[in-house]
């Protein structure tokens, strides 16, 4: 019984997570023209290597192209985000594989574009939600857009996330997000479908942590127009389940393409730190207590393409190895817990709604 309900949370606590914590856009990519090689050689042979680093030194100081997002009262655009995520656990000389993969589909719809302020408010709306999850043989599934959809537990909660808004209140200078509506609304239609949940919700989806959710969209555009370097970093305090302490350095790798089609490719550098909740944070309603957790990101890579003639991310893709141990309680005994996970995220944006019609 111990098992099967530590087994149970943690696949709970697990899609929490893939819901909650934002995908990191990243990319480490390193091209190299030949022209650009005989250059500098040439130039090294010419000036010798002190004024070959020099100009490197010069080259780093150049500005940037402009990169910013363009915001269009009533003008929709969409998102399909995918997330595969697989788990190995040992969980009391146990192995259990998981794998997760979630596709979600949002809308994002311009309310207000106040430029003279810096302001833009945007209505956000989970138009979409596909949900499989494979545990130790068995299955569960998920999907809004089929007629016919399994009934289980998950499926109710995954079932309450679609139709819920958020409006998004956007400082359009340094691309903060300022406010966050909608909070109360979207609590409600979960613990609607899951009672149980409330107190966990009522405590890991603050208003903070939902602003913290949304901003890494904006993110991927300098504060500083004609930066071609930059760092973000958020924190995502989840109670009970932890604190996600995250880094973002920004690199502008080049831009192609026609003055009407013009993209900007950027690096992200990305760091995971993972900080366990203590004591203080109590358990929420978790049938566990996350006593403490040594888990470690490795292998960051991806890549993230910004439409800078529509003002957009155009797509992205991201890969992250997490590995480490945790000591959870449960029923009064402390249990040691071997993860390894790996996880891939992808973001497509379109100017029409990619939403499957129903039956297809």
């Amino acid at each position: 019984m111990l098992f099967r309900r530590l087994v149970a949370a943690l696949v709970v606590l697990g899609v929490l997570a893939a819901v909650s914590v934002p995908a990191a856009l990243g990319q480490k990519e390193k091209e190299k023209t030949k022209d650009k090689g005989k250059k500098k050689d040439k130039d090294k042979k010419k000036k010798g290597k002190g004024a070959e680093d020099e100009d490197k030194g010069d080259e780093d100081k150049k500005a940037g192209p402009a990169l910013k997002w363009k915001f269009e009262k009533g003008k929709t655009f969409y998102q399909k985000m995918t997330t595969v995520t697989k788990q190995t656990m040992k969980v009391m000389n146990n192995d259990v594989n998981q794998t997760q993969d979630q596709t979600f589909y949002f809308s994002w719809t311009p309310t207000k574009v106040d430029n003279d302020k810096g302001t833009a408010i945007i209505e956000q709306e989970i138009i979409g939600v596909a949900m499989k999850i494979e545990i130790g043989g068995s299955t569960i599934s998920y999907d809004s857009t089929k007629d016919a959809t399994a009934n289980n537990p998950l499926g109710d909660f995954f079932k309450a996330l679609v139709g819920s808004k958020f409006t998004i209140t956007l400082n359009t200078r340094d691309y903060k997000v300022t406010k966050m509506d909608g909070r109360k609304e979207f609590i409600q239609k979960l613990t609607a479908a899951n009672p149980g949940m409330k107190q966990l919700l009522e405590t890991i989806l603050s208003e903070e942590a939902l602003k913290e959710m949304a901003e890494p969209t904006f993110a991927v555009v300098p504060p500083k127009a004609g930066d071609k370097k930059w760092t973000r970093k958020t924190t995502l305090n989840m109670g009970p389940i932890g604190t996600y302490e995250n880094t973002y350095n920004y690199t502008l790798e080049k831009t192609s393409g026609a003055s009407d089609k013009q993209t900007a490719q950027i690096k992200v550098e990305t760091v995971l730190n993972y900080k366990e909740p203590g004591d203080a944070a109590g358990q929420g309603g978790l049938p566990f207590k996350i006593k403490s957790a040594k888990l470690k990101s490795k292998n960051p890579s991806g890549t993230v393409t910004f439409d800078m003639s529509k003002g957009r991310v155009e797509k992205s893709k991201m890969n992250l190895e997490l590995t480490g141990t945790l000591q959870i309680e449960i029923g009064g005994q402390t249990t040691p817990v071997d993860l390894s996970q790996t996880q891939e995220s992808t973001v497509q944006t379109y100017d029409d709604n990619p939403l499957p019609k129903k039956g297809k």
